[in-house]
């Protein structure tokens, strides 16, 4: 179980802060959040995508921001997974299963071996949960091959760059290494691109705290027609009279709801045996797009059901919808190339 209280109490410090408190990551890591890709050999869990997903919408209903950096962690560890480390390695890296992870697969590095190992010089951007994170996996050109490379926070460098609108408590700042000499042991060369399962999970985690975003907004609106709230400069004596405002709840509801079914269904198709095709893998893209511009129609109906109260900084729901602004427009949600892949995929995959 996640305690959802501890995150959302914590939400607006975690923003404050760039990064989550030190009782949100307690809480986070206490429900599993940084084991979901840790492989099972090493003491993680190794989760289906329908429990990664679950625990992620979950984890953002209390803080989109800590949600992120779980999604984020996990996709690192993931990518640990395909490069041939070894035993030794792998046994080091995963000491603590519950270990916060960051990286980034763009090769914005580049090494060179030499017979002491590899010397590695690089910047990455939108390194999220880097302040928190115990190790980082980097791609990077090495003489000239696309490798991953493998380094522990303490020998790299963090540029505080991060100032976005939204999930700003993730901390998603550049990582910077200055020929840092890196054990050949920790550098080899990456097996990509990984297979469609793994790819369209790494494109599901980046919609799960989306949805869990919009379902903690439409939490605070629950709340608001439960209460004694009305809407202003009108005779009615609480929003739940009002046969408009009923009707945009329940807009915001489907649009919501409609959403989660949405990638439960992707993530029931990943952990199915069926064959994920490149048609199949165009579709999913698209259904992930759709999906995120769901959750942004929501989140506006909710505000204007709130009206300018919901704008206060004070009032959750303006975080979740900067929260849900962002996150919905990262690139594995990107609605017109998903439609433009799509589109390409129906009229040149076969259709049998």
């Amino acid at each position: 179980m996640i305690d959802i209280d501890i995150l959302a109490a914590d939400a607006e410090k975690t923003e404050q802060r760039n990064r989550p408190t030190a009782a949100g990551l307690r809480a986070a890591r206490a429900a599993g959040a940084f084991a979901l890709r840790t492989p099972a050999a090493y003491g993680g869990s190794w989760e289906s995508a329908t429990n990664v997903v679950r625990l992620l919408v979950e984890l953002a209903q209390g803080c989109p921001s800590t949600a992120w950096i779980a999604s984020t962690s996990m996709v690192s560890k993931n990518m640990v997974t395909f490069g041939d480390f070894g035993e030794a390695t792998l046994r080091e890296l995963f000491a603590d299963p519950d270990a916060v992870f960051c990286g980034a697969g763009e090769p914005t590095g580049s090494g060179t071996s030499g017979p002491d190992g590899v010397r590695v010089t690089g910047r990455w951007a939108t390194v999220s949960g880097c302040e928190d994170a115990t190790w980082a996996v980097f791609g990077a050109m090495v003489d000239g091959t696309f490798s991953l490379v493998l380094l522990p926070m303490t020998e790299v460098t963090v540029d505080r760059t991060w100032d976005v609108a939204g999930l700003r408590g993730s901390g998603s700042h550049s990582v910077v290494v200055d020929d840092v000499l890196v054990p050949g042991e920790r550098v080899v060369k990456a097996r990509f691109p990984p297979d469609a399962r793994t790819l369209q999970l790494w494109g599901l985690s980046a919609l799960a705290p989306v949805v869990g975003a919009t379902v903690g907004a439409l939490g605070v609106v629950d709340a608001m027609f439960a209460s004694d709230r009305k809407p202003f400069m009108t005779s009615y004596s609480r929003m739940g009279e009002s046969a408009g405002a009923r009707h945009w709840l329940a807009e915001a509801a489907m649009l919501t709801r409609r959403a989660e079914r949405t990638m439960l269904a992707l993530a029931a198709t990943i952990d199915g045996d069926a064959e994920i095709t490149a048609r199949d893998s165009s579709r999913m893209r698209q259904d992930r797009a759709d999906a995120g511009r769901d959750c942004r129609a929501a989140v506006e109906r909710m505000l204007d059901l709130h009206g300018g109260s919901g704008f206060r900084t004070a009032n959750p729901l303006q975080r979740f919808w900067r929260d849900v602004a962002v996150t919905s427009r990262h690139p594995q949600l990107n609605a017109y190339l998903a439609v433009e892949d799509y589109g390409t995929a129906l009229t040149t995959v076969d259709r049998a």
